[in-house]
């Protein structure tokens, strides 16, 4: 790969000599030809918009089956977000007597997309915390003995995890 040619024309070059291989890997990994190429181009973007993707890539392919596989890890969190909210709202719909306007709809999912990129930059034990109260409603005490660890710890967990969602909500 050229690296002294313009960002752009790297980028064509990288896509030019890799989408065939990206694709078909990624085709073989999901199973399916519409999300493959889906993915295929949400890589070669994500690579676009980078500043500094490009600059010391010695492995493309690596490079590039690693920005897939966090693009897939990225896309499987939300429909598993999506699935759970839409469960969820299923539920809460049947005991309402009023359905929730699109708009609500919609920033109901944005604000589940925003507490899911907090979870993932937590401790995995922090994240499991939060999901165990907040969704499953369980207390601090049946927490503890799930994680092996105290309630006190189960404290901080959840403390850690609201002041990320506050940190990103302020900005």
């Amino acid at each position: 790969m050229n690296l002294s040619a313009t960002p752009s024309a790297a980028v064509g070059e990288l896509y030019a000599n890799h989408h065939a291989w990206l694709y078909a890997w990624l085709r073989r990994k999901i199973g399916c030809s519409h999300g493959a190429a889906d993915l295929a181009q949400d890589v070669f973007m994500r690579i676009l918009v980078s500043r500094n993707a490009l600059c010391g890539m010695r492995e493309p392919r690596a490079y590039l089956t690693t920005t897939a596989q966090r693009l897939m890890v990225d896309r499987m969190r939300r429909e598993v977000l999506e699935k759970t909210y839409l469960a969820e709202l299923a539920i809460t719909l049947e005991n309402l007597p009023v359905h929730p306007s699109p708009e609500q709809t919609l920033l109901t999912l944005e604000a589940l997309e925003q507490i899911a990129t907090v979870l993932a930059g937590v401790p995995a034990k922090a994240r499991q915390a939060f999901l165990l109260h907040y969704l499953e409603g369980l207390g601090h005490a049946e927490i503890a003995a799930q994680l092996g660890v105290s309630t006190r710890m189960v404290r901080k967990y959840l403390v850690h995890c609201l002041l990320q969602c506050d940190r990103i909500r302020a900005d």
